[in-house]
């Protein structure tokens, strides 16, 4: 597999190899000297508090826009790029405004920062687009020839990892320097490399140093490119294989062991992931001198016709969640891949079937793919559709036309995992007409915050459980003194809804045990060797039964089963254990 050189018409307007190094350095410098102040900003926490929003765009925006800076300087006139970057810091000032605007700042830990989805959306969403403007750019109308977007793009993949790797290696010496040193009574080195001063710009300065060694040895990119492309391509036939086998074992395995996974559409999304990439490896940009082996030309074709059965299980399986369970953020996010897999699949699917051309369609199917992958980026992180917002929604319908009761619904989720939209509906139901659903929000509502692992808030969400023994039995003391090693597991019982404990001996161990019947499940813990009560096993609730029937059941009876944990019949219902596992040694029961 070969390639034909290709002149960089990009370098223009900017003298040579040297004004590209200074103004790189210059771009390294001033994003490290700004990510530095928003270092000391987030450890003050008086600026980032007062004013989160201003401080999610300004993060994202030092964050981004300099790498858009470094890829596209020398390769597009200063204009352009300047008008470039500054449309770019304008639509990532928006995206981490909202993200952090949409969050909700929990009671004794720091102030809401980037989330780590729109950290690694955006970068996408920036890489794609860079690499579909440049071109576009550089050759003044908006679609350009397929193999001008495949060498720019790829070649930028290239130099990221490059430049990545070499920051990364810099680091690893300097640490092993600074040992070195220390070893020797010397420890400066290593004071040096822990100060956020230091690091911080000299990390953005080292990247961009990378970023313009990778530039000047085009030749040698280009060779590491064609390299790695053939490498990679030759995995399309393990894959191609391992998936086809997958496919053709399922009507004979059924669908039940793939749903059971409960990640099945991040499986087969991912899988799909793979086999475009790696086609895309065997495909390069289509040219004839850049034909593969007879092999891997079968093999694309093959993989191509793949893509689209995964694309249908991971619809099929996102459906049938989404239908018993409804909306969450992460199914929204999936639905969003599963459409722009749809394109490809059917892209894909026609480039291998069409005759003519080796695969040409795929060329626009991955234009038209990249385009829809920025779109669909930016209107998931933006209010057009905020995962949070529509699955809110979404979950506050359910409850309202009866899909779901009213002791069933996850009120959790509007308080804990939904920001400011999941609060503002579990406001709207605690004042609802409907007295089941208003005293369950309020009950929500006063719980405290499950996470955050200060003193205070530890002691503040001890203070909050409450509990109650079933009629003739008490909570024993020592399990009241140790309550805030529980928190955790104990935070949903609260004045509204007080916790059921039972004692008795679980395995006929003449030894006392605790069952605590919570929201969700019911807890069973014991006393180690050193009178610490810790959690044995846990006993999920089925068939619809809540947290108030299981109280009811715990205060009136509870019979086991023999087992090593036993079994449990409460209200009439068989509960089996899931033991719980530690890592540390236990001495036997």
């Amino acid at each position: 597999m070969t390639e034909t050189p290709q002149h960089d018409t990009g370098r223009t307007g900017l003298g040579g190899a040297s004004a590209l190094f200074a103004i790189r350095l210059a771009t390294g410098l001033v994003q490290g000297l700004a990510l530095y102040l928003l270092y000391l900003a987030a450890d003050s926490r008086v600026w980032p508090e007062s004013q989160p929003v201003v401080f999610g765009a300004l993060a994202l925006v030092a964050g981004y826009v300099p790498v858009v800076v470094l890829a596209g300087v020398g390769r597009i006139k200063p204009l352009a790029l300047i008008l470039w970057a500054a449309a770019a810091a304008g639509v990532l000032a928006l995206l981490g405004a909202h993200d952090v605007a949409r969050q909700v700042l929990k009671p004794h830990e720091q102030p809401p920062f980037l989330s780590f989805s729109v950290l690694a959306f955006g970068a996408a969403a920036l890489f794609i687009a860079h690499h579909l403007i440049v071109p576009a750019i550089r050759e003044r109308r908006w679609v350009v020839d397929y193999p001008d977007y495949f060498d720019i793009a790829w070649k930028a993949g290239v130099q990221l990892a490059l430049s990545l790797g070499f920051t990364g290696a810099f680091w690893i010496l300097l640490h092993l320097g600074a040992a070195l040193f220390k070893m020797i009574g010397l420890a400066f080195l290593q004071h040096l490399l822990s100060e956020a001063w230091f690091a911080i710009p000299v990390t953005a300065l080292v990247f961009a140093t990378a970023v313009q060694l990778t530039d000047v040895r085009d030749g040698l990119i280009r060779g590491v490119r064609t390299v790695a492309l053939m490498l990679l391509s030759w995995l399309l036939l393990v894959i191609t294989v391992l998936v086809g086998g997958f496919l053709l074992a399922l009507p004979f395995t059924g669908l039940d062991g793939l749903w059971e996974t409960r990640s099945a559409t991040a499986l087969v999304l991912s899988a799909a992931a793979a086999l475009i990439v790696l086609i895309n490896t065997a495909y390069q940009d289509g040219r004839a001198d850049n034909l593969p082996p007879v092999a891997l030309r079968y093999g694309a074709r093959a993989a191509s016709v793949l893509i689209a059965p995964l694309i249908f299980l991971a619809a099929w399986g996102l459906g049938l969640r989404i239908g018993q369970h409804g909306l969450t953020p992460d199914r929204i996010i999936a639905a969003a891949c599963t459409l722009v897999g749809a394109v490809y699949g059917a892209g894909y699917l026609l480039a291998a079937v069409k005759p003519g051309g080796w695969m040409k369609p795929l060329e626009r199917t991955n234009v038209v793919a990249a385009v829809l992958s920025v779109l669909v980026i930016l209107a998931l992180f933006s209010p057009l559709a905020d995962p949070a917002r529509l699955s809110v929604q979404d979950q506050v319908a359910r409850l309202q036309r009866g899909a779901v009761s009213a002791d069933t619904f996850d009120y959790d989720f509007l308080r804990f995992e939904s920001g400011k939209a999941g609060e503002t509906a579990l406001r709207r139901l605690a004042a609802s007409t409907h007295p089941r659903i208003a005293r369950n929000a309020r009950a929500v509502q006063a719980r405290p915050w499950p996470s955050g692992d200060t003193a205070q808030g530890r002691q503040a969400r001890k203070a909050a459980i409450r509990l109650k023994a079933v009629d003739g039995q008490s909570v024993p003391a020592s399990f009241v003194d140790q309550l805030d090693a529980q928190v955790d597991v104990l935070f949903s019982c609260n004045a509204e809804a007080p916790c059921v404990v039972r004692s008795t001996d679980l395995n006929g161990d003449a030894r006392t045990d605790l069952l605590v019947a919570t929201a969700r499940e019911i807890v069973a813990f014991d006393q180690d060797a050193q009178g610490q009560w810790r959690v044995t096993g846990r006993y999920a609730f089925t068939c619809g039964r809540n947290a108030e029937r299981m109280n009811e059941g715990l205060s009136k009876s509870v019979a086991t089963a023999p087992a090593a944990l036993p079994d449990l019949v409460v209200d009439g219902q068989r509960l089996r254990a899931s033991p719980e596992v530690r890592c540390d040694a236990t001495e036997p029961r």
